[in-house]
């Protein structure tokens, strides 16, 4: 488990607040911490009689009050989770028994895709009686350090450029980037060194054909190259939606308008001023060596029109100005306007 909270310290030794409230945009954590209670708080004989689980959507406040206000049986607590409680409307109510709650009951509020206000009544109670955990949706460029730890903390290795391609493609959705490695860790020994071979037999991540290839097209101003990638792209939408390529590719160029600023500088530190963490130099170098190509590539011109680009073929994709054209082609196009020389584009 990645997670680092004291919620956990109270798990493991077993000291109960009356209640936790986990909530914030990442699901993936708040999982994680509600499948912990669920594990951890009681042994399975004690769970028959001692623990309840409600959901928003189906549950009222008094239901959940009631069954709160109940002492546990052969057990020194009973457990109560409130799942997906952003889709209940009388939540609010639940404050009359956080001002007094009973201390046998840990009552754990999982709230996704968003945040309870902590200036109102409600709030006030959980932060007064409870602990809190918020849960933030990581930034594109810290998620290769979430996999490379998610990876070593299984038991495995993995390289900087693998690390770079399950980003790429997956994105930041951390439940989709765990659920594909952990199918991964079935089909491969422990210990083993996850490369892009096993990633495109695997995950169905092209080695030759991915976000990341496009990327050092570009930087290389291949045309050729990125016109290949991007017809494999065309042929293959369900698994290179424009919306991500279109993402991904805005990215690059933004690093790259940064690395303006920063291009005098070793490249440990260029990388780390690009928001990635190396972890020694070859790692830095790798981080950054498409940067470093695309500046002896484009004047700074060049790249402020190339972000300009991105931008328009981003509404273009969403209906834009764009009345016919399909997702392939609009790359291609895309693609043509950003390498070819101006005298072409």
């Amino acid at each position: 488990m990645l997670l680092k909270t004291d919620i956990l310290k109270d798990i493991k030794n077993k000291k109960y607040k009356p209640v936790y409230l986990l909530h914030g945009e990442e699901d993936y954590n708040i999982d994680l911490l509600t499948q912990a209670f669920e594990d951890k708080v009681l042994s399975e004989s004690e769970k028959s009689f001692n623990m309840s689980i409600w959901y928003g959507k189906d549950a009222t406040a008094k239901q959940v009050i009631d069954s709160c206000m109940r002492y546990p049986m052969m057990s020194p607590y009973q457990l109560i989770i409130l799942k997906e409680a952003q889709d209940m409307k009388s939540l609010n109510d639940l404050t009359a028994y956080l001002d007094n709650p009973v201390p046998s009951t840990v009552f754990v509020i999982q709230y996704k895709q968003g945040t309870i206000d902590m200036r109102k009544a409600l709030g006030k109670a959980i932060k007064a009686k409870g602990d809190i955990y918020k849960s933030k949706k990581l930034y594109d460029n810290e998620i290769p350090k979430w996999i490379s730890k998610y990876v070593s903390d299984n038991d495995y290795e993995i390289d900087d450029q693998s690390t770079l391609l399950i980003a790429d493609h997956l994105g930041v959705e951390l439940a989709k980037i765990a659920n594909e490695l952990d199918k991964l860790f079935i089909l491969i020994p422990k210990k083993s060194k996850i490369d892009s071979k096993i990633i495109e037999k695997h995950i169905g991540i092209s080695k030759k054909y991915n976000v990341f290839e496009l990327q050092d097209a570009i930087a290389s101003r291949d045309m050729y190259k990125a016109q290949r990638i991007i017809n494999y792209f065309a042929d293959n939408p369900k698994k290179n939606p424009i919306v991500v390529v279109i993402l991904q590719t805005f990215s690059f160029y933004s690093k790259l308008y940064l690395s303006l600023s920063y291009r005098n500088q070793d490249d440990t530190s260029l990388a780390r001023n690009l928001g990635f963490s190396p972890k020694n130099e070859y790692s830095a170098r790798f981080f950054v060596r498409n940067y470093r190509k695309a500046l002896t590539n484009y004047t700074q011109e060049e790249i402020e029109e190339g972000i300009s680009i991105i931008n328009g073929f981003d509404l273009r994709s969403k209906g834009v100005n764009n009345a016919s054209m399909v997702d392939g082609a609009l790359l291609k196009e895309m693609i043509f306007q950003l390498l070819a020389p101006k005298s072409m584009a």
